[in-house]
């Protein structure tokens, strides 16, 4: 793509994410800058709907970007608008808290606060747990009661169904088993060694085993992610006037499990990442986008933070308030 291209490109991003309307080649003509006749422009234009990268709605004779358009602006075109001083320094007064779940919080808040979007911030992952002891007790013919025992003195209660009823002396068996070849190992660690003993066990035994091993996966999980101001896309006029689309982003606030995985997935890249319609694999909406950036605690990524809103967002101004919130968080929890 020539200069020439870019330029008009650029200027039609940036005007569609201001007011939201096609734009047409006269307003290309007046904004761009460039000396060039309305036919040139129309011929450019022309050249980028071909290309995919701008759309002609039916209702109108202008243009709008398409998912492709956005990618190469937020790439190759943007211009961001660094955060002055005095709104540094406000944001980073919101995260003074000694309390790290309030940090967290007051995150979440502010990046939906500043941006009116929804902002989102993944709470940090625990360190590494092992088992100290576990304990399968009866409770009815086929329901047991795991006591978990964990490296940090913290004690889980799990209730698993069997398939088949256990003896109150093969319930001790199995737990003297797991206590003797487990202790001290992580729960990823559990999983690894006891795969590869499975065979090697009655077949009985190796579900009772994998049951407790999920039972207690959910003792070491995380906690998930913290989400503030989601009705704010109410207001977004793509969003609202499209009812499935609202419903289907709903959904994945309430499951969140798409969410996390992005977060995750985010959390081992380094620095800004932006996430344009269903680019992602998690987000099924083309009419949003996500940008997220990775924060630490001790110079440790442990956790990310993030913005979900509309396609038609100012990604100059959004992009460094979450740059700007993971660093002060990740100040704020060092410092804790």
């Amino acid at each position: 793509m020539d200069k020439r291209a870019q330029i008009l490109l650029k200027t039609l991003v940036e005007h569609y994410i201001s007011d939201g309307q096609p734009i047409g080649s006269r307003t290309l003509l007046q904004h761009s800058g460039l000396d060039v006749s309305p036919a040139t422009i129309r011929n450019v234009m022309s050249d980028l709907e071909q290309l995919g990268f701008i759309a002609s709605p039916h209702t109108s004779a202008g243009r709008i970007p398409t998912q492709k358009g956005y990618r190469l602006f937020v790439d190759s075109l943007l211009t961001v608008q660094p955060l002055d001083n005095k709104a540094v320094t406000q944001m980073k007064s919101g995260l003074s808290s000694p309390n790290q779940s309030e940090l967290i919080n007051s995150a979440a808040d502010m990046l939906s606060q500043l941006t009116q979007f929804a902002g989102l911030v993944m709470i940090p992952k625990r360190k590494a747990l092992s088992f100290k002891h576990l304990e399968f007790l009866p409770l009815t013919e086929k329901r047991i009661l795991v006591i978990i025992v964990t490296s940090d003195s913290n004690v889980q209660n799990r209730i698993i169904l069997s398939e088949k009823p256990y003896s109150a002396s093969e319930l001790t068996q199995a737990s003297n088993y797991f206590n003797a070849n487990f202790v001290g190992h992580t729960f990823d660690e559990v999983q690894v060694k006891l795969h590869q003993e499975l065979q090697q066990m009655q077949t009985d035994m190796n579900k009772l085993m994998t049951a407790a091993l999920q039972a207690s996966t959910s003792a070491d999980a995380t906690d998930g992610v913290v989400i503030a101001g989601e009705r704010n896309l109410l207001q977004v006029d793509e969003l609202s006037t499209n009812v499935n689309s609202l419903r289907k982003l709903f959904e994945i606030f309430e499951r969140r499990t798409s969410l996390m995985a992005l977060l995750d997935n985010s959390q081992r890249a380094e620095g800004i990442q932006i996430f344009i319609g269903g680019e992602s694999g998690y987000l099924p909406l083309d009419e949003c986008s996500m940008v997220t950036a990775p924060y630490e605690a001790d110079g440790q990524v442990v956790g990310t933070l993030g913005v979900i809103g509309p396609t038609r967002m100012a990604y100059e101004r959004v992009i460094p308030i979450v740059d700007v919130t993971a660093k002060l968080l990740s100040n704020a929890l060092s410092s804790n």
